[in-house]
């Protein structure tokens, strides 16, 4: 999976991923008897086109075979998205990653799958985008639902919208896509703003939290919890799929969100338990962006994966020094003493409350008021 190369330079660093499978493996979550880890293989044509035109699939293997032909006219070959030998089975595996958790969900052998090398949120039907070539978030939905799961809902809190997720379920009132992220007034790609509610036949089923720069934990949980689970219960998902970009880190290069690894533990949290109450835990969890790639992205993913495998790995737990040496020999950086960075992740319940001169409460009811009506539920009080 570290093919999915920019080169040095990108900041989609794919040590990202080396350094997380340590910690997870350092840590014994590999080991524990409910966890099984699988190979994924790199997607065939037929799964793409589930989610991508035939046309840019095409074109991706074409860039694949003579990178330095691109112009940027398919959204690659751009300086966020350089063409690179080897791109189209690079991505197509990330894609089989999320696949392959589909699979096994449906087949009943799990109830919960992981794969925090996907979540490439920003590619649509025939472009890419944002560092993501094919959308293996997407692709696991649509597979989900060409099996017959009549609704899935998609949950996305990395701090980019997720653009190329919402645009290929438009019109799509099987899945509901949630996103909470950084406003687009201040964060690529411009997009996300409360007013983006779905195509003619999916009116309400594209939901969009455009969360103030510098939110913090608290306003982040405040602003999840006051629109996700009224939602979830109204649309009753037989699946969830969720994407977990950690970009929103306080100590993150790209973002403005100024959360911690604390409360993207507590999202993970409460996207697995609303799992239990509306799926019987069918759940698949993704990566996404996330770009301090020694402290904050390891963390993270490690923290996602102990929660879906129900393991004992808190906030308060070691960093084990094994891997601490490592990161400091291999990058010259001191890594976290504990898993959690040891905030405060305590927030107000929508119900005692809001405050209109708040401009986080202002996102939040702009929400509220775009979408909630169109299912049943009422902005103010629901």
């Amino acid at each position: 999976m570290l093919a999915y190369n920019f080169g040095a330079h990108h900041p989609m660093n794919p040590q990202r991923l080396e350094l997380t499978a340590r910690l997870i493996r350092e840590l014994g979550l590999f080991d524990l008897p409910q966890v099984s880890v699988e190979v994924p293989d790199v997607a065939d044509e037929a799964s793409l086109r589930t989610v991508h035109d035939a046309s840019y699939v095409q074109a991706v293997k074409a860039a694949d075979e003579d990178p330095e032909a691109c112009d940027g006219t398919s959204g690659f070959g751009t300086d966020d998205t350089p063409a690179f030998a080897g791109m189209h089975s690079a991505s197509a595996r990330l894609v089989g990653g999320s696949l392959a958790a589909a699979d096994a969900v449906l087949s009943g052998t799990v109830q919960h799958a992981v794969n925090f090398g996907g979540g490439m949120h920003h590619a649509g039907r025939a472009r890419a985008s944002g560092f993501c070539i094919y959308n293996d978030a997407a692709a696991a939905v649509q597979r989900l639902l060409d099996a017959g799961v009549k609704r899935v809902l998609y949950i996305d809190v990395d701090a980019h919208h997720g653009d190329g997720t919402q645009e290929i379920f438009w019109d799509d009132k099987r899945v509901m896509t949630i996103s909470l992220h950084e406003t687009g007034m201040s964060l690529f790609p411009g997009t996300g703003f409360p007013n983006e509610i779905g195509g003619a036949s999916a009116s309400g089923y594209a939901v969009n939290v455009a969360l103030p720069t510098t939110t913090g934990d608290s306003g982040f949980l405040r602003a999840f919890h006051a629109v996700v689970p009224q939602l979830a219960a109204a649309f009753a998902p037989e699946v969830i799929v969720s994407q977990h970009g950690c970009d929103g880190h306080v100590d993150d290069p790209l973002t403005n969100l100024r959360i911690t690894v604390d409360a993207q533990h507590a999202a993970a949290v409460a996207v697995r338990d609303l799992a239990w109450q509306h799926c019987d835990g069918r759940w698949i969890a993704t990566g996404g962006g996330g770009y301090n790639i020694t402290s904050v992205v390891p963390r993270s993913w490690t923290l996602l994966t102990a929660v879906a495998a129900g393991a004992d790995i808190t906030l308060t737990t070691p960093v084990p020094a094994p891997w601490r040496t490592y990161v400091a020999e291999r990058f010259g950086r001191e890594a976290p003493s504990l898993m959690g960075d040891g905030s405060d992740t305590w927030w107000q319940s929508w119900e005692a409350g809001f405050d209109p001169n708040e401009n986080l409460d202002r996102s939040i009811m702009a929400t509220r008021k775009a979408v909630f009506p169109l299912h049943g539920l009422d902005p103010w009080f629901d």
